[in-house]
């Protein structure tokens, strides 16, 4: 007989537990629900293999003991009602093979969150390929700003609220729903835990191609999520991807569409660029010929902003209050953050990863800068961009820069050779299409590259869903030593 996974919970009664532990606490996500847990007033531990700053600075701060490394002795110290697995520990792990044995309560951070957080409240969930973190911010924004007072947690820091979730005492709670595995014990995608009423499906195509087998079965997901809505839910729908239309429609509730200068019941047109951001008009149902400024460039923001509007209107609130949201919305760390000029050099940093987003970043750059020379640095780190199912949209996402520069990755496991992104193919292909390009697996020559080659009024676009070995850090320390 198969090895049992212990007592794993789906749902627990709040009121039953007092201690709560997470095991792999040093995650973005799992960091933030320590933070938020404590919030509401749990005794909360946590244990990880490292824990480095920011997170380790914010769960101190906090006031949260986390263990390390992982022990079977660190549950005697936390005396756990409650066991949370993050998403990154393995069934072999030391703790979570303890917590088995000892016939603990165990959930995964979704279903956790979904019990804790969720029960009783409005659930405003962000989902889709791209976009999730800063669409699922800008509508947190948006709640707090017309006064709401909502609860949120997403993947990253927003620059409004400096970190990455709020307790709030509102009916409404947004959450960036992610479509990657749950838990060791359920390989179901964490977004089916959230219980959605309303949701903002910015876009599909293929991606995290380490736990889906073809683009069929990544749509699977989002089918399954759309059929999780009630039959009051709310959908709103980018009306750039027709396969997320199709699969949207699987939702029982009210479904409306969003784009930019397409055909969707709220459309976005007239749009501008400047330093400042974008501008544009908004029209939709009671709405038409709306101005609206977002401080962030790019047609997808605006298209998601869009979606946002359509979101917000069903939930009661007003054009001047969204508009009011909208244009303080300071963004998230990572998404086309601004981290220093130097010397005429401007250094911005990114979260793109996939040849979608890869694209929409450099193009939105170009909007809010379009007399610059743009230098794109990108690290293909994330399993999917390290496979050469994306070779082609590589090359023509990575077009539109001047200058590129990429690091090569380092062999992975997980990646067989035949299947492996062919970075000497990608840099031959885009120095014939007219774009100085190279590459190295070296991040100190990267940078020594970079920092000589640089010049006043040039922008340095860093692209990375990691941490790129400092390589922002780096460069914008060897721009001041050269200036």
């Amino acid at each position: 007989m198969p090895e049992s996974n212990g007592n794993v919970l789906d749902s627990i009664d709040p009121g039953s537990i007092e201690r709560i532990h997470l095991v792999g606490v040093g995650g973005t996500g799992m960091g933030a629900f320590a933070g938020m847990l404590k919030a509401a007033h749990y005794v909360v531990t946590g244990s990880d293999e490292n824990v480095y700053p920011p997170m380790s600075d914010m769960l101190r701060e906090w006031g949260i003991a986390v263990f390390t490394p992982y022990a079977a002795a660190n549950l005697e110290r936390a005396r756990p009602d409650l066991v949370i697995i993050g998403n990154v520990i393995r069934r072999v792990n030391p703790e979570a093979t303890a917590v088995r044995e000892r016939g603990l309560r165990q959930m995964s951070f979704p279903a956790a969150f979904g019990s804790l957080v969720l029960a009783q409240k409005h659930s405003v969930v962000v989902a889709g390929t791209h976009g999730k973190t800063t669409t699922a911010a800008l509508m947190a924004h948006v709640l707090v700003s017309a006064g709401r007072d909502p609860s949120f947690l997403v993947g990253g820091v927003t620059r409004n609220y400096d970190g990455n979730y709020r307790l709030g005492g509102g009916e409404h709670v947004v959450v960036e729903g992610d479509e990657y595995d749950t838990a060791y014990f359920d390989k179901g995608p964490k977004f089916l835990h959230y219980r959605a009423r309303s949701a903002i499906l910015t876009s599909i195509e293929f991606d995290h191609a380490d736990i889906y087998r073809d683009l069929p079965h990544y749509e699977s997901a989002f089918e399954r999520f759309c059929e999780t809505l009630p039959d009051d839910g709310f959908l709103a729908v980018s009306a750039t991807y027709p396969r997320a239309v199709a699969i949207a429609r699987r939702a029982r509730g009210t479904v409306v569409t969003y784009a930019v200068n397409g055909k969707a019941d709220f459309r976005a047109d007239n749009e501008s660029f400047s330093a400042d951001g974008a501008r544009f008009r908004l029209h939709g149902p009671g709405t038409k010929n709306k101005e609206l400024l977002l401080p962030m460039s790019g047609y997808h923001n605006i298209e998601n902003a869009a979606g946002v509007y359509a979101v917000a209107r069903s939930l009661g609130v007003s054009h001047a209050e969204i508009a009011t949201g909208f244009a303080t919305f300071r963004g998230v760390k990572r998404r086309q953050e601004e981290r220093g000029e130097i010397n005429g050099v401007l250094v911005i940093d990114d979260f793109a990863h996939h040849p979608t987003a890869v694209r929409e970043t450099i193009e939105g750059i170009r909007q809010r800068y379009p007399e610059r020379r743009l230098w794109a640095v990108f690290e293909p780190r994330s399993n999917t961009s390290r496979r050469n199912i994306h070779q082609a949209e590589y090359v023509a996402a990575l077009t539109g820069a001047d200058l590129v520069s990429v690091r090569e990755p380092a062999p992975h496991d997980m990646v067989p050779p035949n299947e492996r992104l062919d970075t000497g193919r990608v840099i031959s292909e885009l120095n014939a299409r007219g774009v100085v390009a190279d590459a190295s697996p070296d991040v100190t020559e990267l940078v020594q590259r970079v920092a000589a080659g640089a010049r006043p009024n040039d922008v340095l676009l860093v692209m990375s869903n990691g941490a790129f070995d400092g390589f922002v850090a780096a460069v914008l320390d060897a721009l001041a030593k050269r200036a």
